[in-house]
């Protein structure tokens, strides 16, 4: 089996593409800086030049290739509202490219790592948790560019499903574990370890460890069904619950009160009015849309079996001391 990964330097993406080599497939992975590694120092590689812009680098790094772990996809940072636009045309302009490469190099299969928030909430009458049936409707959080890039791209791959591409379709929720080289979450980890997390926000999470994630995007190669969504997640917890659990592991203090909701919309709203300010306002705005998830599906068809949340925070820290983190 010859795999392609983009986002191989990446959380996620780095372990997508350890698990394929565990399984003794042949890894190619997509890389824009020519040193770039991530966490896969040392580990048999083929490193190819390319950029997610440039739709002919992609299709050459797609050539002869069996499966495409798309774990790249675009991830708008600055929480400026009047820039959401621009971030949703980069966003569809990007998959587009992802696309148009895998038509022209003849793809057989792509398995997208899309996002939890691309999950709608359910019926307010359906007494549920949130599952594959709920979509978030664009424009729901028209400030956020974070979820209103998500969901067009997801939905660019799942149109191409119905097309012409055998594509499925991966939802992590709250990733976390070792190898978080960029900190994409990481970092809650370290500032509770170091005691720094003195706060809890309101509302309900599931977690979920990278591992078991790659575990699932290998296990869709065979299993997956081509236009369908999975819901790829572990454990729901309050977050308050969650900060516990990680204080404990670490041995420290854990939270000690709740910042109220009336304090976090002044925090959005100050960031909207001065967005040069390090706020993350993409994600509080969003606060109203945390939940926890149904994975039934994921574990009946990909057979996902998340491992405990302690386990996953131990071995995180463990990683974040051995590298310099901690």
């Amino acid at each position: 089996m010859q795999t392609l990964v983009l986002g191989a330097t990446g959380f996620i993406g780095g372990h997508i593409a350890k698990e394929a080599l565990e399984q003794g497939w042949k890894v190619r992975a997509l890389r824009r800086t020519p040193a770039s590694v991530g966490h896969l120092n040392g580990l048999p590689v083929e490193w190819v030049p390319g950029d997610l812009n440039d739709t002919a680098s992609l299709a050459a790094a797609m050539q002869d290739v069996d499966t495409v772990f798309h774990a790249a996809a675009y991830y708008p940072t600055d929480s400026n509202p009047r820039k959401v636009p621009a971030q949703v045309r980069q966003a569809r302009q990007e998959i587009a490219n992802v696309l148009n490469a895998a038509r022209q190099a003849g793809v057989r299969r792509l398995i997208y790592t899309s996002s939890l928030s691309t999950i709608g909430q359910p019926p307010a009458n359906a007494n549920r948790l949130a599952d594959e049936r709920d979509v978030y409707q664009p424009g729901s959080l028209a400030k956020s560019g974070y979820y209103e890039a998500k969901i067009v791209m997801e939905q660019a791959v799942l149109q191409a499903a119905d097309d012409w591409l055998d594509a499925v379709v991966l939802c992590p929720t709250a990733v976390f574990g070792p190898g978080d080289v960029h900190l994409s979450i990481g970092g809650l980890l370290i500032a509770v370890a170091r005691g720094l997390a003195i706060a809890w926000l309101p509302g309900e999470i599931n977690v979920v460890d990278v591992r078991d994630v790659a575990a699932a995007h290998i296990a869709a190669v065979e299993h997956g069904r081509r236009g369908e969504r999975y819901i790829i997640g572990g454990h729901n917890y309050t977050v308050r619950q969650a900060l516990e659990i990680a204080a404990r592991v670490a041995g420290v203090r854990p939270p000690r009160f709740g910042i109220p909701m009336a304090a976090i919309k002044a925090l959005i709203a100050l960031g909207d009015t001065l967005p040069f300010l390090p706020l993350p306002a993409n994600h509080l705005r969003a606060l109203p849309l945390w939940q926890g998830y149904n994975t039934a599906k994921a574990q009946r068809e990909l057979g996902l079996s998340p491992r405990p949340f302690e386990e996953t925070v131990r071995d995180a820290l463990a990683w974040f001391r051995e590298h310099g983190y901690l």
